[in-house]
């Protein structure tokens, strides 16, 4: 029977053709025998008897093959710029969708690893949602000059940023997200120089990327937090190869396999010539690269600079800039966008019950009006739902409950308004909790659905909270759903969770409900908002129900909520983003009160 078939990709000059063919075999001795593996080298001129040495390591299982790619870079030759960027073999990597139609995913590894694991077990990884899957560049994320280069030259976060020398492309969605054709017009507008093809398949895959645990792409370069035996690819990185360096980390294992091989004299004899010469002009090129990364951090015309001067909209970045300045001193709670100056809510103000049927009917026309607003927001691609997940820990309540969400952008209750109506619950209703001026000072249409769509404004005078705190237990006794933002603020488009207020924990602990944790993940679309920047398709995560303790006090129980809510949501940032959540808090005493 036909086995299930693996495509790998290296790409290679003559110069390289033998690493590769030792990273080709440590793949071939550890692979599933239970797989086919076509195993193609991508070039443009590689000698024929370089290659005949190469694919005399063939097998059943496991066949070799070359692939010139010279004509199809002549049909392209009229969209590249004058710049020869295709001299370099590592921009190959980008052409493996669309030469290959056949495949809907392939393997990509650069030509400095070893294969120390089983490459079947890469393959099987689920990117059905995702342009390619890659692990963390520990270069970028440990070298603070590198780090500093891609979150002001790049605008992706050092912890975001994929190292691509070891790849699992999704070849539907690089063909269908024209990922090849971004990338020829991104080479018309700005010239990536520090880390070249890799910049630019972060810059287009941004968010569109599933983080590989780092044993699939262990660098030598930098700290490495597990045993190197637990290493699945180790990628000699950077300057140091153990073909070039004696004392190169973990040459061992290098060698341990090239030894095996045809090509092990010529590889000795490469290490037994390289002269310190050589060595310093590696060691110079390192600090160049060091320093090239700075300058362009420096630069007043950089990609980031460009963005924001041209396309985006000069309020959301400097909401950006306020943003990473209040995470930095520690001011969580704090709004970057000011609010409308309001006036102080009173007791006679408000009928939070709105036993009235003038205000039952104004309730009425809100909510027809803003799901029209929705609807159009949706229609327009303004706001993207992508998918609602734990839909049925909201059907599954069979008591009011608090609901608690991450506030990062003023429309993101509706999107639990939205997972709301998918949980399809008879005779029970959604409020939300809003803020004091929201209710009393905010203007024109938002202003009417902020005082009108179930909202439960909070007051600063002490009466008024406590007709709140009334209106809120009779609201929860009677199977209703409050949703509270424990965050407090509102970051604009902010992905990590915010340290928590205890208010919407003391209202669930006073009246004996459990609390609904939900979090909304979200990650670039294609679409281009009118502010310059990627709308964000959004995902909402639905946690099981927290409950309070009778076996706690009131107190206990508020902090144990809480402390259960907060873990609840850094579980799903760090599973879904696939990084460890992090602040970049300089007072730390600021953060002293998180589970984490």
């Amino acid at each position: 029977m036909n086995k299930p078939i693996i495509p790998v990709f290296y790409a290679c000059d003559d110069n390289y053709i033998k690493y590769t063919l030792v990273s080709m075999y440590s793949l071939k001795k550890n692979a599933s025998p239970a797989y086919d593996y076509k195993v193609c080298i991508m070039h443009a001129g590689i000698d024929p008897d370089l290659q005949r040495k190469v694919t005399a390591l063939s097998s059943d299982g496991f066949e070799i093959s070359f692939c010139d790619v010279a004509d199809y870079l002549a049909t392209i030759a009229d969209k590249l710029p004058v710049r020869d960027y295709f001299s370099k073999t590592t921009y190959y990597r980008f052409f493996i969708a669309e030469i290959f139609p056949e495949y809907d995913k392939a393997i990509y590894v650069d030509s400095d690893t070893i294969v120390c694991g089983d490459i079947s077990e890469l393959y099987a990884t689920d990117i059905s949602d995702f342009a390619l899957a890659a692990a963390h560049d520990q270069v970028i994320a440990q070298i603070e000059c590198y780090g500093q280069y891609s979150e002001k030259v790049l605008d992706i976060p050092r912890d975001c940023y994929f190292q691509a020398g070891v790849m699992l492309i999704n070849c539907d969605k690089f063909r269908t997200g024209y990922v090849l054709d971004r990338f020829m017009q991104l080479l018309h507008t700005y010239d990536f120089r520090v880390a070249q093809d890799q910049d630019y398949l972060n810059v287009i895959c941004k968010d569109h990327v599933r983080f590989l645990d780092q044993r699939w792409n262990t660098e030598i370069v930098g700290e490495i937090p597990y045993s190197i035996e637990e290493a699945k690819i180790i990628h000699y990185n950077m300057t140091n190869k153990p073909w070039l360096y004696k004392d190169c980390r973990y040459a061992d294992v290098f060698w341990s396999y090239a030894e095996e091989t045809c090509v092990y004299g010529e590889i000795v004899d490469a290490l037994e010539n390289y002269t310190d010469e050589q060595r310093a002009h590696d060691l110079a090129a390192g600090e160049a690269l060091a320093a090239l990364a700075w300058q362009e951090v420096a630069r007043e015309d950089n990609y980031l600079n460009r963005l924001n001067n041209a396309a985006r909209a000069k309020d959301r970045v400097e909401i950006l800039k306020k943003i990473e300045e209040y995470e930095r001193e520690g001011r969580f709670d704090e709004d970057v966008e000011a609010d409308p100056p309001g006036r102080v809510l009173m007791p006679e103000d408000i009928d939070y019950l709105k036993r009235g049927m003038t205000k039952r009917l104004k309730t009425k026309f809100a909510f027809m009006m803003a799901r029209r607003f929705v609807n159009n927001l949706i229609d327009e691609k303004k706001m993207i739902i992508k998918e609602i997940r734990g839909i049925e820990n909201f059907r599954g309540l069979d008591s009011g409950a608090i609901i608690t969400c991450n506030h990062f952008n003023a429309f993101d209750s509706f999107a639990i308004q939205l997972a709301y109506d998918a949980a399809k619950q008879p005779k029970r209703t959604f409020y939300r909790v809003i803020r004091e001026g929201n209710y009393t000072s905010f203007p024109g249409f938002y202003g009417f659905l902020m005082r009108h769509c179930n909202t439960l404004p909070l007051s600063s005078n002490l009466k008024t909270l406590a007709k709140f705190n009334e209106a809120a237990g009779c609201l929860l006794k009677n199977g209703n759903f409050v949703l509270v933002y424990p965050e407090q603020s509102m970051w604009w488009n902010y992905r990590k969770p915010k340290p928590m207020k205890s208010g919407a924990f003391m209202i669930a602990a006073k009246n004996g409900v459990p609390v609904l944790p939900c979090f909304i993940t979200m990650k670039d679309s294609d679409i281009m908002g009118d502010d310059g920047f990627y709308v964000q398709e959004y995902t909402i995560h639905i946690s099981e129900p927290i409950y309070p303790d009778p076996q706690l006090t009131y107190r206990q129980q508020i902090k144990d909520m809480m402390d259960r809510n907060f873990l609840e949501w850094k579980r799903i940032y760090e599973r879904e983003y696939g990084l460890p959540l992090s602040y970049i808090t300089e007072d730390q005493s600021k953060l002293a009160s998180l589970p984490m």
